[in-house]
């Protein structure tokens, strides 16, 4: 690949000025392994726990061993992980449908879900599909404010008025194709503690996509009630060729459970086909891959704002999740940016992306992912709809070094574009 020397010398100056960031990331990247590796020795994980098993999958010691250490590692009560769940959505999809139930209210209090969710919830589609709505959910939301914070007195006021009848609280802690900040573990703990302080009982239930690792502690360890995600984002480490998990307090776990396979079976069976390692191996990684990501990250925030284009976090802030954005205000200036990403990815460099109706997005998307799993957001990736202010959204890089690649090709796309 061959890179101006404009790009170049904007690299190693970027570098040089993040080295205080990178230390950051490192330390807690050490953390994180070293919490793994402590709940990987307690539950005595032995090779034998890679076994697959067939059929029902009965007494999978491997399966109900990994479900204890993720557990353990999220700072929750109960989880499970499994491979048969495609993407974020699904695991999204069983954990609200397990929690919820006709006559309830779903609130989100950060603004608009993924999305993916839409139909989910049934905000769009078609009556009769089977989304929340159809059985009897209803739904409302309230934005955060203009600084990223929680409104929590428009919160408490939909609280006092509705009380129980919220069943769950729905916080998205990315940003998702939103432009705002990405939430932390400690904020999401404050509105856990105003949400229980007037209904005790609502669910407090977290899209934790993009966020695990990012810091030492997870939203269960702050109170939520269930946090949920995907292996081929953060916690699969680049290992993970599929699936998704679900992590919280027991009972909260138990009715996702029923959803996964059905009531009264919950966790008990679900054959492992030989994935277990990877999902161990996986989450052994999880912390470090997760590091390389925000590094990746933090080059692309520095670099993208010499150029003179905004970008979200600064490469200045705190991260609490892997991706970035960078607003190119034309979608010419969006497809070079994820066309950039692609030539400097090691699988498909050769592709161009282009935009196209990908389902469950309202607006035409443009992706670039060179990955070795599909659709994997740990490896390098970016997309962005088609939609003002034409913002990309990046995350990724299973190794810094490859990353910086990807970073330093969109970079050059963008400055080339004509």
């Amino acid at each position: 690949m061959n890179f101006s020397q404009r790009i170049t010398d904007l690299a190693a100056e970027a570098e040089s000025a993040l080295a205080e960031r990178f230390a950051e990331v490192d330390a807690i990247s050490f953390a994180n392994t070293q919490k793994i590796m402590r709940a990987f020795g307690e539950h005595r994980v032995s090779e034998a726990m890679f076994n697959p098993t067939s059929g029902y999958g009965y007494d999978d010691r491997g399966r109900d061993t990994l479900d204890r250490i993720w557990a353990d590692v999220m700072g929750a009560e109960a989880a499970f992980v499994r491979h048969s769940i495609v993407n974020g959505t699904q695991a999204l999809t069983i954990g609200l449908f397990g929690l919820l139930r006709p006559g309830d209210i779903m609130f989100s209090i950060a603004g608009k879900p993924y999305d993916t969710l839409d139909e989910v919830i049934g905000n769009t589609g078609h009556a009769g599909d089977g989304s929340l709505r159809d059985f009897g959910v209803e739904y409302m939301q309230t934005d955060l404010g203009e600084d990223g914070s929680f409104d929590f007195e428009r919160i408490r006021s939909v609280l006092n008025e509705y009380k129980e009848k919220i069943k769950v609280v729905f916080i998205q802690r990315s940003k998702g194709y939103l432009n705002r900040k990405t939430l932390s573990s400690a904020q999401i703990g404050e509105a856990v503690k105003v949400v229980k302080s007037i209904s005790p009982k609502t669910y407090v239930v977290v899209d934790n996509c993009y966020g695990e690792f990012t810091e030492t502690l997870e939203p269960t360890a702050y109170g939520a009630d269930m946090i949920i995600g995907s292996l081929i984002k953060n916690p699969g480490g680049g290992m993970a060729e599929t699936g998704g998990y679900i992590a919280g307090n027991a009972r909260a776990v138990e009715l996702a459970s029923y959803r996964l396979t059905s009531v009264g079976v919950g966790c008990e069976v679900g054959a492992t086909l030989g994935q277990n390692k990877n999902m161990f191996k996986g989450l052994f990684y999880a912390p470090h891959t997760t590091a390389q990501a925000i590094k990746t990250a933090y080059l692309a925030a520095y670099m993208f704002d010499a150029l003179g284009f905004e970008v979200e976090p600064a490469w200045t802030e705190p991260r609490y999740d892997i991706i970035q954005t960078v607003i190119t205000r034309s979608p010419e200036k969006l497809c070079a940016f994820c066309r950039g990403i692609q030539a400097g990815s090691p699988i498909d460099s050769f592709v161009t992306p282009e935009p196209w109706d990908m389902p469950g997005y309202s607006d035409k998307v443009i992706m670039a992912a060179g990955a070795f799993t599909q659709g994997s957001s740990i490896e390098l990736s970016a997309d962005g709809p088609l939609r003002p202010p034409y913002t990309a959204y990046f995350q990724g890089g299973l190794t810094y070094e490859s990353g910086k690649i990807g970073i330093m090709s969109a970079a050059q796309a963008m400055i080339d574009l004509k």
